[in-house]
This record gives C-alpha cells, sequence and structure tokens, in this order.
C-alpha cells in the first residue's frame, strides 16, 4: 500500500510541476490564445474543436464550457466540438478514411474569421494536422495544443501552446488547465461587469 500511495504522490506533483513550468513558459501564450478567441467570437466567428481520443473528449469539455457556462450564468458563445457526430465521422471515415474527419467538417462548417482549436499530445496527428491546414486555406486562424514538441501541427498554426512534457497523461492534464484559463478570460471580456 505505501510504495501505491508513493507512486500517487509522485505523479500529483509531477502534473504540478508541469503545470508550474507551463505557466513561466506558456501563459503569454494561453492569453495570446484567449484573445483570439475573444476576438474571433466578437466578430460573429465561431470556434471548432478537435483532437482525437483523450483530445477528443478534451474538445467537447471546452466547446461546452464556451456554449454553456464556465464560471457565471450568461448567454451561449459559439463553438461546436467536430468530435461529436459519429453519423459525420463514421461516413467520413468510411468513405474517405479517419485522416479526413475533421478536415471536411472544418471545410464544411468553417468560415473566414472563425477559429479552429486543434488538439494533439504529439503534433503529428495526420488527421489534426489536415484540418488545421483546412483551416489556414480557409481564412481561418488555428490555435495548437501539443506536447514540448509541436511537431507538423504547430507549424502550420497561428499560435502552439506547448505543454513542457511527452507523457500523454501530464500533457492532456495541462490541456485542460490551459483551456479552461482560455475559457475563463473569454468570459471576462464578454461579461466583465458580471465577473467583478
Amino acid at each position: 500500500m505505501k510504495d501505491r500511495l508513493q507512486y500517487i504522490r509522485e505523479r500529483l506533483v509531477e502534473s504540478a510541476e508541469i503545470k508550474r513550468q507551463l505557466a513561466e513558459k506558456g501563459a503569454k501564450d494561453i492569453l495570446e490564445a484567449a484573445d483570439m478567441a475573444v476576438a474571433c467570437l466578437k466578430s460573429g466567428g465561431k470556434i471548432l474543436f478537435c483532437g482525437n481520443g483523450g483530445s477528443a473528449a478534451d474538445s467537447q469539455h471546452l466547446a461546452a464550457e464556451i456554449v454553456g457556462r464556465f464560471r457565471l450564468n450568461r448567454s451561449g458563445l459559439a463553438a461546436v466540438a467536430l468530435t461529436t457526430d459519429t453519423s459525420i465521422l463514421t461516413a467520413m471515415a468510411n468513405d474517405y478514411g479517419f485522416d479526413d474527419v475533421f478536415r471536411r467538417q472544418v471545410e464544411a462548417l468553417g468560415r473566414e474569421g472563425d477559429l479552429l482549436v486543434a488538439l494533439s499530445t504529439s503534433g503529428r496527428s495526420p488527421g489534426i494536422v489536415k484540418a488545421a491546414e483546412q483551416a489556414r486555406q480557409a481564412g481561418l486562424r488555428v490555435i495548437a495544443m501539443t506536447g514540448e514538441d509541436p511537431g507538423p501541427l504547430g507549424a502550420v498554426s497561428n499560435l502552439a501552446i506547448r505543454v513542457p512534457s511527452r507523457d500523454t497523461a501530464r500533457i492532456q492534464e495541462s490541456h485542460i488547465a490551459a483551456g479552461h484559463l482560455i475559457c475563463d478570460l473569454v468570459e471576462r471580456a464578454f461579461f466583465e461587469t458580471s465577473a467583478g
């Protein structure tokens, strides 16, 4: 039991240390991402989110915070998780291949002035990179959320929030922390008097 308790403590401390490093190295990027999201929404655009696996769940989580609420009871803001429509996902994967499931949705739903938030712990997911490339071609801005090496995704993005780790679980934990901060700042920008 003692060894398992120590293991738990070590992982929690490790996660906290990665977030501490992100606070030092990535705070300006998180602020810039929030400013990009605010500008998009204020101009009548929407935020699209995509990711695979745990990052798909994170995409849905963050879109829900934008559409619903983060801290404040307020009107909804425009965000869509491209990870939720199983009919679209399975049709695109069947007809075109899995690497096109998000690219095709960006092509269909993305408009100039919109924002794509692309989550990939490795920065190398072919489907996420293709979605980002499609977004840039269509006049969307792209925020990549990656690990310490942003890979090809970082190269096709306007901004990369890089978590200083190569461990998938630790990166995803920090993606949610960074994503929550973006949602918080977006909400405050629109509903400042309620935020206090």
